[in-house]
């Protein structure tokens, strides 16, 4: 069987999850939580909120938590080393795999104008929903589901039912 054009230089997807499950596994016992990535966005925000306008940050209801007295720099936490981390892996990956191509993925019927709007738009409606629930979809999908956390499955359950919903209005852009 011939491997499709599409999938030239991805990992095999069952040697992928392999490695992710072992990464997943060796966070839990080196750093005694799973995998995830809005604590680091949110400390992104805080320090970049502070160099601007440090009185607004330290009277933030929610951001003045990453600058109580005595507490260490917000870059400090293990899950901005981890973000990084992964940015500098995808960045590996794609250069070896010689699939880097800049650019703005689209459909033939979008311009990039309104896919930049849309993925902003989309970006921010998925940021906002991360503080309120404390947590991103790879924190629940990969650390909840991990631990067999009903309420991680749950969420899945619909994060997918309601992006196959939501498919149907968009499909018109990708197709």
């Amino acid at each position: 069987m011939t491997e499709p054009e599409y999938a030239k230089g991805y990992w095999n997807p069952f040697l992928a999850g392999i490695a992710l499950g072992l990464v997943l596994l060796a966070t839990f016992y080196l750093m005694g939580t799973g995998l995830g990535a809005s604590g680091a966005v949110a400390r992104t925000a805080a320090v970049i909120g502070h160099s601007v306008a440090p009185e607004a940050v330290e009277h933030n209801g929610y951001l003045k938590e990453f600058y109580k007295p005595g507490r260490k720099h917000p870059f400090s936490d293990w899950m901005v080393v981890e973000v990084v981390g992964v940015f500098i892996g995808a960045a590996v990956a794609v250069l070896s795999a010689r699939r880097f191509k800049p650019g703005v993925g689209r459909g033939p019927h979008a311009s990039v104008g309104l896919r930049l709007v849309l993925a902003f738009a989309g970006g921010a409606v998925a940021g906002v929903g991360t503080r309120f629930a404390m947590g991103c979809t790879s924190g629940q999908a990969l650390s909840g589901g991990a631990t067999m956390v009903v309420g991680s499955w749950i969420f899945m359950m619909v994060v997918f039912a309601t992006a196959f919903s939501a498919a149907y209005f968009v499909r018109r852009q990708w197709s």
